[in-house]
């Protein structure tokens, strides 16, 4: 970039957004921006030309001048005929080349115009002269693109992003797996969260300059930094209130490097938030994972700034936890099965649909067309896309007993003995002259999703997929009906930009699933398929204020699942506000964002203010059904307990052992009926299971054995063993042991991770005594040291459940 500054005069009349102080409301910022783009893109043509002609070159050939200003200051707006002050041409000279675009390039042109005041504004207001400069090349660089009419391209001399493999997002993933992967799930989960909390608080984070960098850094650290921290301004800081300049994020694109500059800052900012936050938390997720964030942050530096960690090699493959390779192995089978069943793409192919803006998706037929085992007859002449296609091949979840899976746990209800519970409760709905009884008074009453299906069934309600196209004829009832969607969006998410919705809504790539109410919308749910990726994202949701709490949220996103099966999408994200979280978690979505970074990031935006949530779609559930099912399994348990109640209500005669004087502990296996509970005695562990035991839970092992070690070490017989024999101590003893071992040895090993077994520790630990009592003779202080310090060691080992000899 080159060395040289900006004038100091203004680049147009309009006064850009001010830049907010330090730490306030970014998304708040943002809007700001959005709506002044907003004005300019309202403008009438005229007036956009004029605004255009500042930075447009004069058109004629021999001319030089880059932009038109006005000879003198008035009152009236400018005309065509008006001469510029710098070379003296008229002002259509300056925009001739401007008259035959569209109002969508125009509007291209007039967003980085107000980029450009933007940037021009921060430059004027930066004290410091290294960020000065950075905003003045991107200010020439945006300046010099409106003139050329071009999409503005950064300079090679700062490379490519990702400017360093692998990237932080990366390395973070692997410390995760490779630090945790023997924790059980929901350890394992807590510490994924940390880690997309530390990856998300990263790319918020402002760096320090280089100038302040210079204070506590020398200057061969600093140089590199200054390269760096240019690259995080243009890609990745300015991108974020300029969208005329392509953003990313900084875990995705620096590596351990940039990391190793910023996370001692960052780790003391997040440590502040963390003291400021727990205190105010409430909760029980917050207050399950933060308290382990000052665990997780320590372990991260360590390998951070440990040089020969391995999650930092490109070659590094992390080892996913048990149960996410469990995950893996029953999606590879299922597409194996796929495979040979209707002849899909091989493993490691995406499986997924490539959506076409012009061809009619294929979506959901209606709950009442699947039993009947037909699609829904429904007519494009409505307008809209009715939701209808081929039933996909996965277990079908009905109300009827043929449905019933077969049982396989040989100790679990017979299959006859369901299939009879089902005929009996079949038959009590149908039956209109039962006598009334107690428990029928107090009956579960329906779910109300359960309700709108029945809506849905009897014609009341239908729900239709809706999507506008810029090359295919639109019906005029598709359009009304998005019309109709849009004035709902407004109404019911009144935070929301106007343009915002409006442009997400008639956006051909977006769609809606409408539900649709004496043909008006009452409801719909806005989302964006990105097929490639394997997920949607939710864009809006919302159903009118008169129709809410009747179930229907739950019915149109039950839809929305089945029409991502048949599109082969099992993964739905979206950005819930404070009022929305409580619906997403009952519709299966959870902070607990399982997909990795690298799928999303790129393709969607982050929100201030807002919660990024996940739900995972399971292919072979029918969610449509899915809750009249788990009505019916519900009756079924019942049912059961209603059958089986005399049987288990036995009485037992009592413990005699209190009359006659209870002289020691009551074995649990004496207790009256204890068996027939289904009460087994604990199995001792073998050898086996104890092996199995400490390679799933090293960090288990590793404490116990430490706290072993620091036990030996600080006993009063332990001196002679606490450092290595040296050969001018003992100038034979090399000759006769030839393994020696030492607890500080031992120490180095337990550190190392060398200790995989208890047994390797065990022998280590014996083998120090043996080698005292070869070398030694017997009336020797030393022989007398190893026999005490030995069995002390068995009897350490025997009270921490180490020792099974």
């Amino acid at each position: 970039m080159s060395e040289a500054g900006p004038s100091t005069t203004a680049p147009g009349k309009a006064d850009p957004p001010k830049d907010p102080p330090q730490r306030i409301n970014k998304q708040a910022f943002l809007q700001m921006i959005q709506q002044r783009k907003n004005q300019v893109y309202a403008m009438p043509r005229d007036r956009k030309l004029l605004k255009l002609a500042i930075y447009s070159a004069c058109q004629d050939g021999s001319c030089n001048c880059c932009g038109w200003k006005a000879a003198q200051k008035t009152a009236t707006l400018a005309t065509v005929s008006d001469p510029c002050q710098t070379c003296g041409h008229l002002l259509s000279l300056h925009i001739s080349h401007l008259n035959g675009l569209p109002d969508e390039e125009l509007n291209r042109l007039l967003g980085m115009v107000v980029d450009t005041e933007n940037i021009f504004n921060r430059f004027h207001r930066e004290q410091d002269v290294e960020v000065k400069h950075i905003y003045y090349n991107l200010f020439r660089l945006l300046k010099t693109s409106i003139v050329q009419l071009k999409k503005p391209q950064i300079e090679q001399s700062l490379g490519t992003p990702p400017f360093e493999t692998p990237t932080i997002a990366k390395g973070v993933l692997n410390f995760v797996c490779y630090k945790f992967n023997h924790l059980a799930e929901k350890e394992w989960q807590t510490m994924y969260s940390l880690a997309q909390m530390f990856l998300h608080s990263l790319n918020q984070y402002t760096f320090e300059s280089p100038t302040v960098r210079k204070q506590t850094a020398s200057q061969e650290e600093v140089s590199p930094y200054r390269r760096n921290y240019t690259r995080w301004m243009v890609f990745c800081y300015v991108p974020m209130i300029c969208d005329s300049l392509r953003h990313f994020d900084a875990s995705v694109v620096f590596g351990i490097t940039m990391l190793r500059s910023v996370f001692k800052s960052l780790k003391k900012e997040l440590m502040d938030k963390f003291h400021l936050g727990i205190e105010r938390m409430q909760s029980e997720e917050r207050a399950s994972i933060l308290p382990a964030l000052p665990r997780f942050l320590d372990l991260i530096e360590e390998e951070i700034y440990t040089l020969t960690s391995p999650i930092w090699e490109e070659d590094f493959k992390a080892t996913p936890p048990p149960h996410l390779q469990a995950t893996l192995e029953r999606k590879r089978q299922e597409l194996e099965k796929q495979r040979a069943v209707t002849g899909s793409p091989k493993l490691g192919q995406a499986v997924v649909a490539q959506a076409d803006s012009t061809s009619e998706p294929p979506a959901t037929p209606t709950a009442s067309a699947r039993k009947n085992g037909r699609d829904t007859p429904e007519s494009n002449k409505t307008g809209g896309e009715p939701l209808k296609g081929p039933e996909p091949k996965r277990r079908k979840l009905a109300s009827s007993a043929a449905t019933v899976p077969p049982l396989e746990d040989p100790e679990d209800i017979s299959l006859p003995v369901v299939k009879q519970i089902v005929a009996d409760l079949d038959s009590e709905e149908k039956s209109t002259n039962r006598a009334i009884n107690v428990s029928s008074l107090f009956k579960e009453t329906t779910p109300l999703v359960e309700r709108a299906k029945a809506a849905e069934e009897k014609g009341q309600i239908k729900v239709v997929l809706l999507s506008n196209s810029l090359t295919a004829p639109v019906s005029k009832q598709t359009m009304l009906w998005l019309l109709n969607l849009r004035t709902l969006f407004l109404r019911q998410l009144p935070s929301m930009p106007v343009d915002y919705i409006t442009r997400l809504v008639y956006d051909p790539k977006h769609k809606t699933l409408a539900l649709i109410k004496d043909n008006k919308p009452i409801g719909g749910i806005c989302f964006r398929s990105f097929s490639s990726q394997g997920f949607s994202e939710v864009v809006f949701c919302a159903v009118r204020t008169s129709d809410q709490f009747k179930g229907y949220g739950a019915h149109m996103m039950n839809h929305l699942k089945e029409y991502h099966i048949r599109i082969k999408i099992h993964n739905l994200l979206t950005f819930a506000d404070k009022n929305a979280i409580v619906y997403f978690k009952k519709q299966g979505f959870s902070q607990n964002v399982t997909l990795d970074p690298s799928v999303y990031q790129g393709f969607i935006k982050y929100y201030d203010g807002a919660i990024f949530m996940h739900c995972t779609i399971n292919p072979r559930i029918v969610y449509t059904e899915l809750s009249s099912v788990l009505r019916l399994q519900k009756e079924v348990l019942k049912r059961l307990i209603d059958e089986k109640k005399d049987m288990v209500e036995q009485v037992h005669p009592g413990l005699t052992c209190f009359k006659e004087g209870l002289k020691s502990s009551i074995p649990i296996e004496s207790l009256p009926g204890i068996r027939a509970t289904g009460w087994k005695p604990a199995m001792r562990p073998t050898r086996v299971s104890r092996l199995q035991e400490e390679t799933s839970h090293p960090e288990n092992l590793h404490k116990s054995l430490k706290v072993a070690l620091n036990a030996i070490k600080n006993h009063k017989l332990a001196w002679p063993f606490l450092e290595p024999v040296k050969k001018e101590d003992a100038q034979d003893y090399f000759e006769c042991i030839k393994y020696p071992m030492d607890l500080k040895t031992m120490g180095e090993r337990l550190k190392s991770g060398y200790y995989t077994t208890r047994r390797l520790f065990i022998a280590d630990m014996l083998r120090i005594f043996n080698n005292c009592r070869i070398y030694n003779r017997q009336h020797t202080e030393y022989y007398k040291c190893a026999n005490d310090l030995d069995r002390y060691f068995q009897t350490k080992m025997k009270e921490m459940g180490l020792w099974d000899k």
